[in-house]
């Protein structure tokens, strides 16, 4: 790993770098040799890197199931209509409003559902865990004091009662340090599904990392997927047609309920009877009472998961091309919609507006300008969208920008941190 690797002259303690993501989840071991590897998880005959955060429940001969990660994928794709997909669990940790759900007659707290992934997560594996955690919590007026509580105590009921908080773009920082010759002072901007994070880091050869700033925003990768939701599947699902009211008087559809569709982590909210009901109601006196239908079938019949997996490969292909076609099908609801990038950009600009903010607050709580930045390095799959990229490279110049290692540099970097 270079001149700033970890020695090998004595045995270290073996330490789980933990990066549990609103999207994917990854776990890296550094053992006590030093040597860093990423743990793979198996998905019929290939691996992957990658852990998808999710956990699905169903019955079966009459006994509560339940899976997470890819084997929750499996069995909710088998039957998606017997299974309850719980998504973006990360999304809730600061949010009060948030304190237990039912899922096939039992209560959960939270922390429960999320220490129940957690231990499929790591298994049986041991050592000493840091785990990240981003420099902001998602959600409105996050309370950061109840989401670190929340996090540990789902550590504990997954059988890590010790471990040590490290935030995720400081470990990002980390990881690309073994890439450096010389000293820099490097910006870290780490995009994850629900928040952006960046920490300005000071990097000495022989020393520990000096951080100078940190700032973070609860907007990412799920907003901009939202974004696409919003302005080309949510119109054909009823968003902006009228409704009957009291007569001949004629009101917008509740746009609420888009709002709920479009974000991975409200969906399950909209299966509750009283929101289909209403949908319902409203459709019968609709102008476009059949797109309002769609609506409830695909509610109704969990088809969120797929409809999502389409519009996050919409995102992906236009960061390598300027159009791209979102192909989408369930039943009778068909979506074949070419999207150009030009408006992607335009749809998310607000949020690009803020996250622009937040790497200048981050410079701030540095003091520091822009010129002091020797690299900037990039890490999550948003960090990959071309006008996300634009944001460093007109404000650092295009050649001190880094990236690499989009998916795991997290872990890896908590892993490092450790010991």
């Amino acid at each position: 790993m270079g001149g700033w690797g970890c020695s090998n002259a004595r045995p270290m303690t073996p330490v789980l770098g933990v990066d549990f993501g609103t999207t994917n989840s990854v776990v890296a071991l550094r053992d006590a040799a030093g040597r860093l590897t990423t743990a793979r998880f198996a998905l019929g005959a290939e691996s992957f890197e990658v852990f998808r955060s999710v956990l699905c429940f169903w019955t079966e001969a009459g006994r509560r199931r339940h899976a997470a990660g890819p084997a929750a994928i499996e069995a909710y794709l088998e039957d998606p209509l017997a299974c309850r997909l719980i998504m973006s669990m990360k999304s809730y940790l600061a949010q009060r409003s948030f304190g237990e759900t039912r899922i096939a007659g039992q209560s959960w707290r939270l922390e429960g559902l999320i220490g129940l992934f957690l231990r499929a997560l790591l298994g049986s594996r041991e050592g000493q865990v840091v785990a990240g955690r981003p420099v902001r919590f998602a959600g409105d007026a996050p309370d950061e004091a109840l989401a670190e509580t929340r996090l540990r105590a789902a550590y504990a009921e997954a059988g890590f009662p010790e471990l040590r908080f490290a935030l995720e773009p400081e470990a990002a920082g980390h990881r690309f340090a073994a890439t450096l010759d010389g000293p820099a002072t490097v910006l870290v901007g780490d995009f994850g599904g629900g928040t952006s994070d960046f920490s300005v880091l000071r990097f000495e050869p022989g020393a520990r990392a000096v951080a100078l700033g940190h700032a973070g925003i609860g907007i990412a990768g799920d907003d901009f997927d939202y974004r696409i939701i919003d302005h080309v599947v949510s119109p054909l699902l009823g968003k902006g047609s009228l409704y009957g009211v009291m007569g001949s008087k004629r009101m917008p559809v509740p746009a609420g309920w888009y709002t709920g569709f479009a974000r991975w982590h409200r969906l399950s909210l909209m299966r509750a009877p009283k929101v289909l009901a209403d949908i319902e109601a409203v459709a019968r006196t609709a102008e476009a009472p059949e797109q309002l239908r769609h609506l409830i079938r695909l509610v109704e019949e969990e088809a969120g998961y797929a409809l999502y997996r389409a519009v996050s490969g919409v995102k992906a292909a236009l960061s390598g091309a300027e159009r791209a076609v979102l192909r989408f099908r369930h039943e009778g609801f068909v979506v074949a919609a070419e999207v150009a990038r030009a408006d992607f950009e335009a749809w998310i600009a607000p949020e690009l507006t803020k996250i622009a903010a937040t790497v200048e607050a981050a410079l701030a709580d540095a003091g520091l300008g822009a010129a002091a930045v020797d690299r900037v390095f990039l890490t999550g799959g948003t960090s990959l969208v071309p006008a996300v990229r634009r944001i460093f490279a007109s404000r650092f110049g295009a050649g001190k920008l880094a990236g690499g290692g989009e998916f795991v540099s997290v872990a890896e970097g908590l892993a490092l941190m450790g010991g």
